[in-house]
């Protein structure tokens, strides 16, 4: 690997770049809240070569929102489930209009 495949990295938001403690501090919450939405299967850290909890950028947006969620009274249980749907509502969009603009079909009024 060279100097410029390392930099190239910085600018990867899905690079595994924090660890857990990072990760935790930089959200302001606890290693076991991490490992929960871990065991929700909201995010999936990916295992540096010692076996230890890496964390990308994109996943720590992710748990910023589901701390969000929960501090506000949601379980986390919840919270997980409800970021998923918001997830999986925001790619069928992307595909909706994706499909829309290759068919030459209108786009739908915007939602008020």
């Amino acid at each position: 690997m060279t100097a410029d495949d390392s930099f190239g990295r910085l600018d990867d938001d899905d690079y595994p770049a924090y660890t857990m403690g990072r990760a935790a501090e930089m959200l302001g919450t606890t290693q076991g809240f991490l490992r929960a939405i871990g065991e929700a299967l909201l995010i999936t850290p990916l295992r540096s070569e010692g076996g230890h909890r890496r964390y990308s950028r994109y996943q720590l947006r992710i748990a910023a929102r589901a701390r969000e969620l929960v501090d506000q009274g949601t379980p986390i249980e919840a919270a997980c489930r409800i970021i998923i749907l918001e997830d999986q509502l925001e790619e069928a969009q992307r595909l909706n209009a994706e499909y829309r603009r290759s068919s030459g079909s209108p786009q739908p009024p915007a939602a008020v």
